[in-house]
């Protein structure tokens, strides 16, 4: 399985990541997640493989936080986890995965562990 990065070429941290990797002779796979959102089975793994809760992983914020009702206590996983996807701006970023290892490029240099 080849390295991925969920990225937003807006966001200055995640072009920074990306620029790292590629300097480490990292060529990920960039899924540019605000037109591509990962699939409920990914955030799942996502947020297994860094130990998270979806909240803990949302931009908590962004107006579509409150806007969309993702701030009501009483949401299941599920049910945030489908609001990460109808939402993606609400998702932390960049996410690097790379095999069974994911981590958030906050900061950038801390995903150089799994490489």
């Amino acid at each position: 399985m080849s390295a991925k990065i969920f990225h937003n070429p807006r966001c200055s941290k995640s072009r920074q990541t990306l620029a790292l990797l590629e300097e480490n002779g990292v060529e990920p796979t960039v899924i540019e997640y605000l037109k591509t959102p990962p699939s409920k089975d990914e955030l799942v793994f996502i947020l297994e493989k860094l130990g998270m809760q979806p909240r803990d992983l949302m931009r908590k914020n962004e107006a579509e936080y409150k806007e969309n009702g993702l701030d009501d206590t009483s949401l299941t996983t599920d049910q945030l986890i489908e609001g990460m996807i109808a939402h993606p701006k609400l998702i932390e970023r960049p996410i690097v995965i790379n095999g069974d290892q994911v981590r958030i490029g906050r900061p950038p240099e801390g995903v150089l562990e799994i490489f």
